[in-house]
């Protein structure tokens, strides 16, 4: 049986939706999919840029209750509400990472008219 440890802490955003925020499994760990929620798990409608911060924090706040930062991110998965975003994505996405860049896909109009972004993660903590 593969141990698993599931992610929380008080600064860990809570779902009602039957997944775990991050999954940890050796020295991976998988964030599922975060979007602009509060800690509550309540939707929180803003700019495209306000949720897309508001989605990274909530990957940070995962990550650091792994012991873990954006630095250990091996893969993203982003999900951008429209075509007229991605050049405010890729200005934001900057700031969040350096070089040398996680792995990274970018899907385009494939969410809820609720949400303009979302975005998932695969972290590696190098067990040496």
């Amino acid at each position: 049986m593969i141990h698993r440890k599931i992610i929380t802490g008080p600064d860990v955003p809570v779902s009602g939706l039957p997944f775990s925020p991050g999954l940890k499994v050796g020295p991976w760990l998988f964030i599922s999919g975060q979007a602009s929620v509060d800690k509550k798990g309540n939707i929180v409608e803003d700019t495209f840029e306000g949720e897309m911060r508001r989605s990274f924090e909530n990957l940070k706040d995962i990550l650091k209750g792994a012991d873990l930062d954006l630095s250990h991110a091996v893969q993203v998965r982003c999900y951008v509400g429209k075509k007229e975003y991605l050049a405010e994505f890729n200005t934001i996405y900057r700031e969040y990472f350096e070089t040398p860049y996680p792995a990274r896909t970018t899907l385009i109009g494939c969410l809820s008219d609720i949400l303009k972004f979302e975005v998932d993660l695969v972290a590696y903590a190098d067990p040496a």
